[in-house]
């Protein structure tokens, strides 16, 4: 069946409007919690126990409230961590021997949007078979368990703490982070109270930003989305690096001693980089939107690059098929699973700081051989029901652009999952020229659309 609710990341949208409300999310926690009771089989007695985290966002209380009278009416005990990056609800189910994980966060989005996101036992995203028959469940009236068999709720106090601690595991034992200053930027996210603690307990000199939530200004004009204001406070701070961290702390950017931003790309070979001269890497997985020259530099380094579908769970996906163990996004989303069994934009700047000790190297340093190709997107809006694909004259300006960029470039048109626009990405070694084919690809689109 096709995803009605469910995108690539759970179900997501503006507060108030379905399918954020409140009465659709206590009938998601329902259908959810009805999904595990039938799939599992406990000691009789025995309930499913589901861990709910949430971002900083003044609608995660009520979301958590909804939440936790679904799962309740299900039969299903909710533990509650409070406000917890989206990777510690994925460890700490794990950890805790849980039966899922459920995160209300919209990551990136302003504070106005608000999202569900589920992590299965294993700490990973929810497998799409799982995710249907939820949403075959959502299509029933919603019920409630006999008196006796519903869930009961209780606070973990312990949580933030617990995941400070597998943070600081992911780093080497025997090195540490004394004589550095770091700027760590939280999005007045998730991660305000625990990013800082970590790279502090190791060592470090921090200064925090963005990490002061009111329930109002979560990534806004702070964080991975706004790296302008880590660039500016690592210079002025006379720090050593800085690393901004989005709302629900799963992605990560990073900015040298001068300012200088290192996207996804950037940071995923500095840490491919590492493990390749220290026990070998078998290849990198990539999306779509990998830059082409991260591709080429780890090509001259004998390491393969797979490219999956945009988005981090196909990302995981792809690295599961090939038994990999290292993959991500340009967005910052990194997965490193030799260290965690989702994007984490903690342990993925640990990694990086790991690599970087290791080598006795800088960022600047650690990516002097990878030069990244510029890349134009254009985002052109669809008239609804419009069908881009197979139509001729975007073909022919496709093809022409290709034949122009040769070997060295690359063209890609995707369309948007979320919004009425198809995304016109060109990238090449000359910006002018990558420019040009881009909009010239977007004026096909438009004139073919009119």
């Amino acid at each position: 069946m096709g995803r009605k609710y469910f995108g690539t990341d759970g179900v997501r949208g503006t507060v108030g409007q379905v399918p954020i409300t409140p009465e659709f999310v206590m009938r998601l926690g329902y259908a959810a919690g009805t999904t595990l009771v039938a799939r599992e089989h406990l000691p009789a007695g025995e309930h499913p126990a589901v861990l709910i985290g949430k971002d900083t966002r003044i609608s995660g209380y009520m979301l958590e409230a909804a939440l936790e009278a679904g799962f309740a009416a299900a039969g299903v005990d909710v533990m509650l961590t409070g406000p917890l990056p989206t990777p510690a609800i994925a460890y700490l189910t794990r950890a805790l021997r849980l039966q899922a994980g459920v995160v209300i966060s919209a990551s990136h989005n302003p504070y106005p949007d608000n999202g569900i996101k589920f992590f299965s036992a294993a700490g990973t995203k929810l497998p799409d078979a799982v995710e249907a028959e939820i949403e075959s469940r959502l299509e029933q009236p919603m019920g409630c368990a006999a008196p006796a068999q519903l869930g009961k709720a209780r606070r973990v106090d312990d949580a933030a703490g617990r995941y400070i601690e597998f943070c600081k595991s992911t780093f080497p034992a025997d090195f540490d982070l004394r004589g550095m200053k770091i700027v760590v930027d939280c999005a007045h996210g998730a991660a305000y109270h625990i990013a800082p603690k970590v790279f502090h307990e190791l060592g470090a000199e921090v200064h925090a930003i963005g990490a002061e939530p009111n329930g109002l200004n979560i990534n806004d004009k702070v964080g991975a989305t706004s790296p302008q204001t880590l660039q500016q406070a690592v210079v002025t701070q006379g720090a050593d690096l800085g690393i901004a961290l989005d709302g629900d702390g799963d992605r990560v950017m990073m900015a040298d001693a001068k300012g200088r931003l290192y996207d996804g790309d950037q940071l995923l070979y500095v840490i491919a980089r590492s493990r390749l001269a220290n026990g070998g890497l078998a290849g990198v997985v990539g999306t779509l939107m990998t830059n082409l020259g991260m591709e080429h530099a780890l090509a001259q380094l004998g390491v393969p690059v797979v490219r999956a579908r945009v988005g981090d769970r196909y990302v995981l996906e792809t690295l599961i098929e090939r038994g990999w163990k290292l993959g991500g996004e340009n967005s910052g989303h990194i997965i490193c699973l030799d260290r965690h069994t989702t994007g984490d934009g903690i342990v993925s700047a640990l990694q990086v700081l790991a690599a970087l000790r290791l080598q006795q190297s800088t960022l600047e340093a650690a990516c002097a051989d990878l030069t990244l190709y510029p890349q134009t997107l254009v985002n052109v809006k669809l008239p609804s029901g419009f069908d881009w694909q197979g139509r001729p004259e975007i073909e022919s300006a496709c093809k022409t652009a290709e034949k122009e960029l040769g070997e060295s470039g690359r063209v890609l048109l995707r369309a948007s999952g979320t919004e009425p626009l198809l995304r016109v990405m060109v990238e090449g070694r000359e910006a002018q020229q990558v420019a040009a084919l881009a909009q010239g690809i977007a004026d096909a689109v438009q004139r073919a659309a009119a």
